[in-house]
C-alpha cells in the first residue's frame, strides 16, 4: 500500500512539473509563433490581395469582436482613395483547415481579391489553390449577394478539377467571410481610420 502511495506522489510531481513547463514555453513562444505566422502566411496573401495600397495593413491592423467572433482585420486605402479590408475564415477541406485571405470593399461591398493561406491539402491536387490563382481569381470583383459554392451546388465558382473538396473548402470560406463581415460591417467601419 505504502509503495503504491509513493507512486502515486512520483506520477502526480511528476506530470505537475511537466504541465507547468508545457505551460511556460507555451507563453513564452506564443507571440514568436504568432509574428512567424503574420510574416510567412498572412503578410504575402494582404499583399497579393491589395498590391498597391498607401496605407500598411499589417501595422494598422485591429480586432474586432461580436458574437462569439473575433476577428482580425487589416485595413486597406486603395490607390482611388477607397477603403476595404481583409480578414481570414477557413473552410474544411481534404487534409484539414483551408484558410482564406478575403478582402472586401467597404463602399461597394465586392470582393478586392482573395487568397489561400494555410491548407494541409494534397500537393499538386488540392494545393493547386494556393499556387494556381486562376481558381481564386473568380472571387475578385464580385459582389456579396453573390452565391460563393460551387457549380455543381448551384453556386458562381468553377471548381477546379480533382480538387472538388479543396474547392468547395474555399467556396465556404469565401462563404462565412461574407456572413462575418455583413455581421460585423457596423463595428468594422467604426474602427476604421
Amino acid at each position: 500500500m505504502r509503495e503504491m502511495m509513493n507512486m502515486i506522489v512520483v506520477l502526480t510531481v511528476l506530470t505537475t512539473f511537466s504541465g507547468g513547463l508545457l505551460a511556460a514555453v507555451k507563453s513564452k513562444t506564443e507571440v514568436q509563433i504568432e509574428n512567424q505566422v503574420l510574416k510567412f502566411q498572412k503578410a504575402p496573401a494582404i499583399k497579393g490581395i491589395f498590391p498597391e495600397v498607401t496605407n500598411d495593413p499589417l501595422a494598422e491592423r485591429f480586432t474586432v469582436k461580436g458574437d462569439n467572433i473575433e476577428l482580425q482585420v487589416f485595413p486597406g486605402k486603395l490607390p482611388d482613395g477607397s477603403k476595404a479590408v481583409a480578414f481570414e475564415t477557413k473552410g474544411s477541406g481534404f487534409g484539414g483547415p483551408v484558410g482564406l485571405m478575403v478582402g472586401i470593399r467597404l463602399d461597394t461591398d465586392s470582393i478586392v481579391d482573395v487568397r489561400v493561406t494555410t491548407h494541409s491539402e494534397t500537393p499538386g491536387i488540392g494545393s493547386r489553390a494556393k499556387e494556381n490563382l486562376s481558381f481564386v481569381s473568380q472571387f475578385s470583383g464580385k459582389k456579396l449577394d453573390t452565391n460563393f459554392a460551387v457549380k455543381a451546388d448551384g453556386g458562381a465558382i468553377d471548381a477546379m478539377s480533382g480538387a472538388t473538396v479543396t474547392s468547395k473548402a474555399v467556396s465556404l470560406a469565401a462563404t462565412q467571410a461574407k456572413e462575418i463581415y455583413q455581421k460585423l460591417k457596423p463595428e468594422i467601419v467604426k474602427q476604421m481610420k
